[in-house]
């Protein structure tokens, strides 16, 4: 990826609605350039799909939460496996640091939350886990 395609996906990333014409226009290239671009990077996987971001009070009723997982000894593709099939993990990111996973928890209410929790906590390979729930985002 060159500078263009860099600058393409940080015009995506502020609002991934902007037309071909305006794309265009904002990195001084012509329509078809950006057609181009876009097809290419869609076609080896480094975009791989547009979405709709919503501000979390536009869903007061939904509960989100962040674990931090330690995972037990070599265990870690048997947890994550075990993770992406859980309905109340959102995302699932590998870190570094004290904790060796971190997952985005949704529930429906604290209730919810507390079943996709127990669930979690019978997972096999699990050490450790840390959940805080998230009150507000600023950015």
């Amino acid at each position: 990826m060159d500078d263009t395609d860099q600058a393409l996906i940080s015009l995506l990333r502020q609002n991934a609605r902007l037309n071909v014409a305006d794309l265009a226009h904002k990195l001084k290239v012509s329509r078809g350039t950006v057609t181009n671009r876009m097809r290419r990077l869609e076609d080896d996987q480094v975009i791989v799909g547009y979405t709709v971001r919503l501000r979390p009070e536009a869903q007061p009723e939904r509960i989100r939460a962040w674990m931090g997982i330690q995972v037990e000894g070599n265990q870690t593709r048997v947890v994550i496996a075990s993770l992406l099939g859980e309905p109340g993990v959102a995302a699932l990111h590998d870190t570094n640091g004290r904790w060796d996973l971190l997952a985005e928890l949704e529930a429906a209410s604290m209730a919810g939350l507390s079943q996709v929790l127990e669930r979690i906590r019978l997972i096999s390979g699990i050490r450790n886990t840390e959940t805080s729930i998230h009150l507000a985002s600023y950015r």
